[in-house]
């Protein structure tokens, strides 16, 4: 397990050397193959738990979607059958979506619900 931020750093570039060799990556009996597999993991291990990587909020989603559908703020707002200066006030922050444009928002862009509704959904196991 690795405990401090140095010994992560040491042991990501022991996994950075060990990649150079293509054989420890898909070659079973390489001399480096369960070396760095037992790293990696041990590198992910500390990341996941040092790193986290936040969800990631319904304003900075529409605004992904908008650029990737190449929608303006009136072209949005046709889509999900609200003024524009609803969406304004969306993307900025200063109000939120009410459950039936959640559930416009999430069908006709394609934003996973937990997004849409800023909920966190955990494995039932």
């Amino acid at each position: 397990m690795i405990t401090t931020e140095k010994e992560y750093h040491v042991i990501l570039e022991r996994v950075e050397t060990l990649l150079e060799n293509p054989d420890n990556i898909e070659n079973q009996d390489a001399k480096g193959y369960v070396e760095l597999n037992i790293v990696s993991d041990l590198v992910a291990d500390y990341e996941e738990a040092n790193y986290v990587i936040k969800k990631p909020t319904l304003v900075e989603v529409l605004k992904l979607k908008m650029m990737e559908m190449e929608l303006n703020q009136k072209s949005l707002s046709e889509l999900l059958g609200v003024s524009t200066s609803r969406v304004s006030a969306y993307l900025t922050g200063k109000s939120e979506p009410t459950l039936k444009v959640d559930r416009t928002i999430s069908k006709k862009l394609g934003i996973d619900a937990s997004i849409v509704l800023g909920i966190s959904i955990k494995p039932f196991y």
